[in-house]
């Protein structure tokens, strides 16, 4: 399945979902993240996402698509990524 994940976290929290989601996807923007998921690296991204955030406080939108086909994205501006690009 492809994903992309945009959260909203407390900023004590930012850097632990950042880094925790670089494990799994490619960074697009501030917030974002997209990519390739297996059903299992899914519940593993799912369940520690919810390790890390408060869920009273923070939020994540996960967009779940069947393909990376069943999508376009248009950026407007500076592209601040290159898709593929796991730091």
């Amino acid at each position: 399945m492809y994903v992309i994940i945009v959260y909203d976290v407390s900023v004590e929290r930012v850097s632990k979902v950042c880094n925790f989601l670089r494990c799994f996807l490619a960074w697009v923007q501030n917030s974002v993240f997209e990519g390739e998921l297996t059903d299992s690296q899914f519940l593993r991204v799912e369940s520690g996402l919810k390790e890390i955030i408060d869920e009273n406080v923070d939020s994540v939108r996960i967009y779940i698509l069947r393909t990376s086909d069943a999508v376009k994205i248009k950026t407007i501006g500076v592209e601040k990524a290159q898709l593929g690009t796991i730091i």
